[in-house]
C-alpha cells in the first residue's frame, strides 16, 4: 500500500497541504477510506462509523496505528438514539427524504435492512483543530456542518451522483459561502471545497470544474429521460 492511492491525498501532495488533524465522518471499510494515507502516514486522525460490522473492520485494520480516534457513533441533528437502513454500501438515516440509495436505487426502506445507533451532534466530537474533514454519510452532510467547530481548509463532501442531489445542497453552498470557502474540484459524488488563502486554485482548475459540471449536468439529464421513459412504457 503506497501513500498515493486516493485521489484526494495526490491532488493535495501538488498543492503542498500539510494536515496535522484529518476526520471522515462515514469510513464504511476501512481500505475506503477517504484519508487512508493520512492515517498510515501516522496524522492524527478521527473517524467516525456506525455500523457494528465496519467498526469491527476498522478496528482490526488499524490495530497497530496509535494515531487514531475512532467514535462508533452516528452524527446526525440531536443526541439520541436514530434508526438506519443499509443498502449495500449505502447507510443512512431511515427517516431520510433523499439519499443515494432512495433517489438511484429506489431502495425502499425495510426492517430487514435497519438498525438503531446512537446518534451526537458533531460539536460533541469535532475539538476545533480539524484542518481536512471528509464526509459521506448519504444524505445527512449537513448535520456534520451545521454543528462543526472546526474551519477546515479543505472540506470534501457528498454532494450528488447520478440522479441524486444532496437534500440539503443550498444549505450546505450557503454555509460554504457564507464561512469563505470555495469549490476547488468535484468528482462522480463529492464536491471539495477549499479555503483560498490555505489552497491555491489556478485556471486549469477552473476550466476542470466547468467541464466537471457539464458532464454531470449532462450524464443526470440522460439518466432523467431514461428513467422518465422507462416509468412511461411500464404504465403503458
Amino acid at each position: 500500500m503506497t501513500y498515493s492511492e486516493k485521489p484526494i491525498f495526490k491532488k493535495l501532495q501538488k498543492k503542498g497541504f500539510k494536515a496535522t488533524h484529518v476526520a471522515e465522518i462515514g469510513v464504511w471499510h476501512p481500505e475506503t477510506s477517504n484519508i487512508y494515507d493520512y492515517i498510515k502516514l501516522g496524522i492524527r486522525c478521527t473517524l467516525v462509523e456506525p455500523d457494528p460490522h465496519s467498526i469491527e473492520l476498522i478496528r482490526t485494520h488499524f490495530s497497530k496505528q496509535n494515531n487514531i480516534t475512532l467514535h462508533p457513533v452516528a452524527v446526525y441533528d440531536f443526541n439520541g438514539r436514530i434508526e438506519l437502513s443499509q443498502r449495500a454500501a449505502s447507510t443512512f438515516v431511515s427517516a431520510l427524504s433523499a439519499s443515494p440509495a432512495l433517489i438511484n436505487d429506489e431502495y425502499q426502506v425495510n426492517e430487514d435492512d435497519s438498525f438503531e445507533v446512537e446518534a451526537k451532534t458533531f460539536d460533541k466530537i469535532d475539538d476545533g483543530t480539524i484542518d481536512l474533514l471528509s464526509i459521506d454519510i448519504e444524505g445527512s452532510e449537513w448535520f456534520v456542518i451545521k454543528h462543526m467547530l472546526s474551519r477546515p481548509a479543505v472540506i470534501s463532501l457528498e454532494t450528488h451522483g447520478a440522479i441524486y442531489l444532496n437534500p440539503h445542497l443550498n444549505q450546505i453552498l450557503e454555509w460554504m459561502k457564507r464561512n469563505g470557502y470555495i469549490v476547488w474540484y468535484k468528482d462522480n459524488s463529492d464536491t471539495l471545497f477549499v479555503k483560498p488563502d490555505r489552497i491555491e486554485t489556478d485556471w486549469k482548475d477552473t476550466g476542470n470544474l466547468l467541464l466537471k459540471n457539464l458532464y454531470l449536468l449532462m450524464k443526470r439529464t440522460r439518466k432523467q429521460i431514461k428513467r422518465s421513459f422507462k416509468k412511461y412504457f411500464l404504465k403503458s
